[in-house]
């Protein structure tokens, strides 16, 4: 049985909560996730369906989360956790394993989410299609960076023309998300408001 104190000391001893991306690009993209949080806000306010607008404002309270843990570094944590948990437990050795079974299961339930998703919402994709595939992409993104697999943490720190891999998916995301939520505000203004 682990102790709960030995968890936490262990952990701390590996993560503690700071900024976690200083760079400029790392504000920028804390400042995209505002900014698009208060878009999605904003479009959770326009005369449609109660679907819709509840997509719209679960959107936005997620992506106020996730502009928190861009700077937290909260899924750090989280590795950090099942770290100590692996060494604890004795399966330290074995972690490969459970990494990519954990990379699997997110991916298989990014896709199932997706689906899913993609089916409950279907009547409104015209509206919100590209901000849901920009959500299914973020979270995707945010759990394999979770995994703290060294494999792909490589592939996302990759640069392809200066930009860092990380960059292009996680800033893509965000702003098909922005995209779709203008395009929903502005297609529901009235004619005098353009």
């Amino acid at each position: 049985m682990i102790a709960l104190q030995d968890l936490h000391t262990c952990v701390t001893d590996q993560w503690s909560p700071t900024i976690g991306d200083p760079s400029p690009m790392g504000w920028a993209t804390v400042a995209a996730y505002g900014a698009t949080a208060i878009l999605c806000f904003r479009s959770a306010h326009v005369p449609e369906s109660r679907v819709v607008k509840l997509f719209w404002l679960a959107l936005a309270l997620l992506l106020l989360a996730l502009m928190i843990n861009k700077q937290l570094d909260l899924q750090s944590a989280l590795t950090a956790t099942a770290r100590c948990l692996s060494q604890m437990q004795g399966w330290y050795e074995d972690r490969r394993s459970v990494q990519i079974g954990f990379i699997l299961v997110v991916a298989f339930s990014g896709i199932w989410i997706a689906l899913v998703s993609f089916w409950l919402l279907r009547k409104h994709l015209r509206h919100i299609g590209m901000a849901l595939f920009g959500f299914v992409l973020l979270i995707c993104f945010v759990l394999i960076r979770a995994a703290g697999f060294h494999r792909f943490d490589a592939m996302l720190n990759a640069e392809f023309l200066f930009i860092r891999v990380n960059w292009l998916l996680e800033l893509t995301g965000i702003a098909l998300i922005a995209l779709n939520a203008i395009f929903a505000s502005r297609h529901h203004q009235p004619r005098g408001m353009e």
